[in-house]
């Protein structure tokens, strides 16, 4: 079924009305002072889910078979010294995502 214009533009400014209220609930419901519990887990909870990504990303990986891992590998060290340097985790992302299509692309 294809959804015309109309519905589509009623979808997205839902979905849009959504988020924002989400992102702004926060806000609203922490006004005056923020819980130590909800400061914890802005403080733990990045770092929770970059090592559940790189669980997920790594998962079926093999190293016997097929590059061996080798990519994986170039582009994770690529990510760590990148991010040591210049402690700037969208560069890390966006140049460890790029080594990796170009190694598998180009290269094996």
């Amino acid at each position: 079924m294809m959804l015309d214009w109309k519905q589509s533009l009623v979808l997205t400014v839902v979905m849009a009305v959504v988020t924002m209220g989400l992102r702004f609930l926060p806000f609203a419901v922490f006004r005056k002072k923020t819980p130590k519990a909800v400061l914890y887990f802005g403080q733990v909870l990045p770092y929770a889910v970059m090592g559940m990504l790189v669980v997920y990303c790594l998962k079926d990986v093999s190293v016997m078979h097929g590059s061996h891992g080798i990519p994986e590998a170039i582009s994770i060290a690529l990510v760590a010294g990148l991010h040591i340097w210049k402690k700037n985790t969208l560069l890390s992302m966006v140049a460890g995502t790029l080594c990796y299509m170009v190694l598998v692309q180009f290269v094996f």
